[in-house]
């Protein structure tokens, strides 16, 4: 080779150095938690700035997932380190309540589905992977009280690992056959956030929060049927009844046969006395497909407003053959056996919901009931 091609080598190896030098100096990964506020301004505006991004990670648990975790290795193995990370090293607990963000999940070592599911996201997005947020369409969660029935969705971790979605998932005592799962982006998976952040505020009769909370989710995600059903529900609350059921007839466009809608809407006629109303939406409600356990609690709770502790109880047990580990189907139970006098029974049921969630309020407060002297009329009122 002569001296001037090895110069123009050279010199060409040199100019790709730099080059790569560069690229390497201006490299920086995609910034998740920032793309998902400029998203929360385009809905919101400005307001859009103050909410939280539920699987972004402070300084302090960035720190703990580099000490800990590898990002050299393979995909699948990282994966396998941040669950052996989260239920391993953390041992993380199920509770419930409150649905927190990644970074109250890790200081406080439990949480909820959705708050495992920010834990999950923020480190596996911190390790360079690519998890989404998947919500299972066959597993409802609901919560019956006052007559309306209050809609949460049931989220789990998911990532693409050889080409197929893989989940993960944080709910004790359940089978994990889930089929029908559908991953969602993270303006959908925040809309989830609040939209559990309203449920917890509306059962706590926390009403004025619930509105602003749920407000959140609706404008995140404008056609999320659980959230419309519980802006209805937090607008029943402070006697704007119309303004839930234009709502409902919104949601029910989308979703006509939704038990929790329909229950509602049947609520709502009736609160406006508008009998000829209700009973046109509970016969629609008594053409679903009967095979959530809530659909019977409501009516085992109808049945007993209206004094038939016979059909009540019937409705609890068919409720409790779908479902026994659901708090409201041993709460409703108790309410049947209140009313009938039989304490013993009641107490039963009492403590198998307190044994499934300790902070269910409605359960604390029959215990209560329970502990003391009460008048069983009373006391049988859902």
């Amino acid at each position: 080779m002569s001296g001037t091609a090895r110069s123009l080598v050279a010199s060409s190896a040199i100019v790709f150095a730099l080059l790569l030098g560069a690229c390497s100096a201006t490299y920086q990964k995609f910034d998740s938690p920032k793309h998902l506020r400029e998203l929360y301004v385009d809905r919101l505006g400005p307001v859009g700035e103050t909410l939280e991004v539920p699987y972004d990670l402070d300084l302090e648990l960035k720190t703990q997932v580099l000490e800990r975790l590898n990002p050299a290795r393979s995909e699948r193995q990282r994966t396998n380190d941040i669950i052996d990370f989260v239920f391993g090293w953390l041992d993380l607990e199920y509770a419930l309540t409150p649905t927190r963000n990644a970074n109250e999940t890790f200081y406080a070592r439990e949480g909820n589905c959705l708050s495992f599911v920010n834990l999950f996201v923020g480190i596996a997005r911190e390790q360079r992977l690519n998890p989404v947020y998947v919500e299972v369409n066959d597993l409802q969660k609901w919560n019956y009280r006052d007559g309306v029935v209050v809609s949460q969705g049931h989220i789990v971790a998911g990532i693409y690992l050889d080409g197929q979605l893989t989940t993960y998932d944080f709910l004790p005592y359940r089978s994990k056959s889930y089929r029908n799962l559908n991953p969602i982006d993270d303006l959908a998976a925040s809309a989830h956030f609040y939209n559990n952040l309203a449920a917890e505020a509306l059962l706590e009769d926390d009403v004025s929060r619930a509105l602003d909370l749920v407000a959140v989710a609706v404008a995140l995600a404008p056609d999320f049927t659980k959230a419309l059903n519980n802006k209805g529900v937090a607008l029943m609350r402070v006697g704007r009844v119309g303004e839930a059921l234009e709502l409902y007839q919104r949601a029910l466009a989308r979703d006509p046969m939704d038990v929790a809608l329909l229950s509602n809407t049947v609520r709502a006629y009736q609160l406006q006395g508008n009998e000829d109303k209700a009973r046109e939406y509970l016969a629609l409600l008594e053409q679903t497909n009967h095979t959530s356990p809530y659909f019977f609690v409501y009516r085992g709770d109808r049945a007993l407003a209206r004094g038939d502790t016979d059909e009540a109880l019937n409705y609890l047990r068919r409720a409790l053959k779908r479902d026994s580990e659901i708090p409201e189907v041993h709460l409703g139970l108790a309410r049947v056996y209140i009313a009938t006098g039989e304490v013993d029974k009641a107490r039963h049921h009492v403590q198998r919901a307190l044994r499934l969630d300790a902070t269910h309020t409605g359960a604390r407060r029959l215990a209560r009931m329970l502990s003391t002297d009460f008048q069983v009329q009373e006391a049988s009122q859902p």
